[in-house]
């Protein structure tokens, strides 16, 4: 079966990205039509990216905490990234964690859920063009939820009911791509 990984998008304590990941994978796993986990950033513990060659010309990992890193992404057939807006990017421990690796991110298949002041759409997009580069195509279905309506007190998720079919969407789209993909990521 097809296994994609719901990945948080920050580590900082407080943080509201494992509560939207743990939402994503209830919705996920009703569908059954793949192996669903979450995969949290904090578990692993990357240090500020500092190899010596780049992921793309070698993948002789030089910093301990990568290889469980890269064993877990290069098993994963597609992604869900759970995407908070910081400063109208992606978080520093998403960007860092997505440039230990190269080759275990291609030929895959990517969907994005983001939440924010403006729904961290801009966020989204910026992950979109880093995913470009990494060979992984990112489904357009896009849920994103807003801190001020989709957040008590900006700290506790409460989505509204309409994002339930927009998740669902999204993980058609990443399943279907995920699958497509699958024949390039065979001749890997």
């Amino acid at each position: 079966m097809t296994k994609i990984g719901i990945i948080t998008g920050s580590t900082r304590p407080g943080r509201n990205s494992l509560q939207v990941a743990q939402w994503v994978k209830g919705i996920a796993d009703q569908r059954g039509d793949a192996d669903y986990e979450i995969v949290d950033l904090a578990e692993y513990n990357l240090p500020m990216y500092a190899e010596p060659v780049s992921a793309a010309a070698s993948q002789n990992y030089q910093t301990p905490e990568a290889i469980p890193w890269s064993k877990k992404i290069a098993e994963l057939d597609g992604y869900v990234f759970i995407c908070p807006e910081y400063n109208r990017g992606v978080t520093s421990a998403l960007k860092n964690a997505i440039d230990y690796l190269y080759p275990e991110w291609n030929n895959k298949a990517a969907g994005i859920v983001s939440y924010g002041t403006a729904g961290g759409v801009r966020a989204a997009e910026a992950l979109r063009i880093i995913m470009a580069e990494l060979q992984v195509a990112t489904v357009r279905a896009h849920p994103s939820m807003s801190l001020f309506t989709d957040f008590v007190k900006m700290s506790e998720f409460k989505p509204a009911a309409v994002h339930e079919k927009a998740v669902n969407v999204m993980l058609k789209q990443v399943n279907a791509w995920t699958n497509a993909l699958q024949p390039l990521r065979n001749k890997q």
